[in-house]
């Protein structure tokens, strides 16, 4: 069974959600809800470990892991955080480049 489907729904919702946590929509404790829910999915998830990753899953992965590694506060405050994970936000939405320090792997 093909990952893309997953990482392509999941990352619509994991940039929605971020979005709406920065613009004061969304409470961390949702996003953090958000962490879990995707993870307990990926768990039930079936795939072949050999299957290559794409840029987009090693993006959506390492954005996955910031959102719950940084505290609530240093995602709303630090810029330069702030800065590279929107980054990756423009990336899963189709309208940058793939940033080069993205090193997502899957769970």
């Amino acid at each position: 069974m093909s990952i893309t489907p997953f990482i392509e729904e999941k990352s619509r919702q994991l940039c929605c959600y971020l979005q709406a946590f920065w613009n004061g929509a969304l409470d961390y404790r949702e996003l953090n809800y958000f962490f879990w829910d995707t993870l307990e999915e990926w768990s039930l998830y079936r795939c072949e470990d050999s299957e290559p990753y794409s840029h987009r899953e090693r993006v959506f992965w390492h954005l996955l892991h910031q959102i719950h590694y940084w505290r609530d506060e240093q995602l709303l405050h630090d810029t330069i955080l702030r800065d590279e994970l929107k980054q990756c936000v423009r990336f899963l939405q189709g309208g940058a480049v793939f940033p080069f320090d993205c090193i997502g792997i899957r769970p």
